[in-house]
């Protein structure tokens, strides 16, 4: 597994578990991964969101994708880093043309603050196989 495999099995799963910090302690939800590219693994959050103030206040974050396909690669991958917020007009036009429910969930275009986006661009990712049955031993790569 190498960076372009986390990049093909990230955007073929895209749901998630996202890991953040919270007065010290750890919280998880189910987000949906935007999309990955070469540049990272983007996501999407409302501002008025707590997921969103947790990551500004500590931007360390993990996701864990889990996949039960046995053509995958791995059945689970881990990606671990520091978020970056985005303000970046193009993106954010891009987000609601990928997105039109957050429209419909009330965004009122590119230029809403409420908007966020924030990606993981560097960090490390931890891959395990998918073989059952044997002793599974994570993979890791940084990014």
């Amino acid at each position: 597994m190498d960076f372009k495999d986390s990049i093909e099995l990230a955007n073929k799963i895209r749901d998630c578990s996202m890991a953040t910090v919270e007065d010290g302690k750890p919280r998880v939800r189910m987000m949906g991964l935007w999309f990955a590219s070469k540049d990272g693994f983007y996501f999407q959050a409302w501002t008025f969101k707590s997921v969103d103030a947790q990551l500004r206040n500590n931007p360390n974050i993990e996701v864990c994708f889990f996949s039960k396909d046995k053509a995958d690669p791995c059945s689970m991958m881990r990606v671990r880093g520091e978020v970056e917020f985005l303000e970046d007009q193009p993106l954010k036009e891009k987000m609601l043309k990928d997105r039109p429910f957050l429209i419909e969930f009330g965004a009122k275009g590119p230029t809403d603050p409420r908007l966020s986006i924030f990606r993981i661009a560097h960090g490390s990712i931890s891959f395990w196989p998918s073989a059952e049955g044997k002793t599974a031993k994570a993979q890791v790569i940084n990014f």
